[in-house]
């Protein structure tokens, strides 16, 4: 998954920082927008895990700091619910105008009770999932209900907040008494999926009930089991990505993933000047990559380099190569690391004698084996990865037989 890191200005003229995370072939079908948790931020390891599993199933999905959180500019006193579902439909707006209008909205936790505000704002929107969250915006005020006593005498105060500090203010608490959430889930009419823990400590089981009751169909309730209300768990996150990609599908037309054509041989390159700059695709009969260069040279470093997929050949040949010859000779090897660097150097700094002195084409292999093997066995496996045919075709001379179709 690679992806492009975005700012962008809310109504109130307030630099949000966003990150677009994109398929491998950087060919989205459709834009998602991922809202965070209370006091979290874009970057919690759980939103990067369910935004990759999305980009799997063809989505984009745009994940954005609130107001005042993460690397957005502002203060968390003005980040109360309403400015973060108004975050939500000025970073649709931005998509919208710079790429496509987001048609799936997912949340997490009270971020999930802010996606189905803005859902209920937004017809480009098509469906909406939830993970964990309440079924009252009023909820979130427990976590700091007891350090508010004297906010009318002092203005603003500092909380503790999962063990962080925030400062908030009476507005920031009054905020989450002014949203009916039920009442507009009843109106909502969109595909909603809500995600929940049958023991979330956090946020209560009976949140999933009432949300579930109150929603209309086409509507689907998938239960967390035995993850926690953070999914910390990469696996309960990625299970979750999984599980929205494959649920919002029903909702949007399914696009076939257009595959080149190899004519016959056995891969094809195909590069579009125009809009992808060097970032190209590369198509065997059964398997799809990326190449392109590295942002130093002006690519965008959506994939390997054409000199690191050479790399990558003659690394991958020679691990298979010395696995047949160490199964052949019945030798204890688990495990061989190949590491390689391609370079230009010049023929009198490698000692080469050559007719004219030049910089020559230079690759470093290095080899690490795992296993109860002597020196001798060792030296034999090094004879050996200079004999994997990758080897042999980079050092022989090549014939090229090229011709325009």
């Amino acid at each position: 998954m690679k992806g492009k890191r975005l700012k962008i200005e809310n109504r109130k003229g307030i630099t949000l920082h966003a990150h677009l995370d994109l398929p491998a072939n950087q060919k989205p079908n459709y834009y998602a927008i991922f809202a965070h948790c209370f006091t979290c931020s874009s970057s919690l390891h759980a939103v990067k895990h369910v935004s990759r599993a999305l980009t799997q199933k063809g989505f984009a999905v745009l994940r954005f700091d609130f107001t005042g959180l993460g690397r957005s500019e502002g203060e968390f006193a003005d980040s109360h619910f309403s400015a973060n579902v108004d975050d939500l439909l000025d970073v649709h707006k931005y998509m919208a105008a710079h790429y496509d209008a987001p048609s799936l909205l997912v949340g997490h936790s009270l971020g999930g009770a802010a996606v189905i505000v803005a859902a209920s704002k937004l017809k480009d929107v098509k469906a909406v999932a939830t993970i964990g969250a309440p079924s009252s915006i009023a909820h979130a005020k427990h976590l700091f209900s007891h350090q508010v006593e004297d906010i009318e005498e002092k203005g603003n105060i500092e909380v503790n907040i999962g063990g962080r500090p925030f400062v908030i203010n009476q507005d920031f608490v009054e905020e989450f008494d002014k949203v009916d959430l039920l009442e507009i889930v009843q109106n909502l009419r969109k595909p909603i999926l809500i995600m929940h823990l049958p023991f979330d400590k956090v946020v209560g089981i009976d949140n999933a009930q009432d949300l579930y009751v109150n929603a209309r169909h086409p509507k689907s309730y998938i239960s967390l089991d035995n993850a926690d209300h953070l999914l910390s768990k990469k696996e309960d996150s990625q299970y979750v990505g999984e599980m929205i990609g494959s649920w919002a599908t029903r909702y949007f037309p399914k696009e076939e993933n257009v595959m080149l054509n190899t004519e016959g041989e056995q891969l094809v390159g195909h590069l579009n000047i125009v809009e992808d700059n060097f970032t190209t695709s590369i198509q065997t009969k059964n398997h799809t990559f990326i190449a392109d260069e590295p942002a130093s040279i002006g690519g965008s470093d959506f994939g390997p380099s054409p000199y690191e997929y050479l790399n990558a050949g003659l690394a991958a040949c020679t691990a298979m190569t010395l696995k047949m010859y160490a199964e052949r000779k019945k030798w204890d090897l688990k495990e061989v690391f190949v590491y390689l660097s391609h370079s230009r150097k010049h023929s009198d700094d490698l000692n080469v004698e050559v007719d004219k002195p030049k910089y020559l084409d230079h690759i470093s292999k290095k080899l690490k084996f795992v296993g109860d093997l002597d020196e001798k066995q060792k030296e034999r496996l090094k004879e050996i990865a200079s004999r994997c045919p990758v080897h042999k075709t980079i050092a022989n001379e090549v014939i090229f037989d090229t011709e325009i179709i």
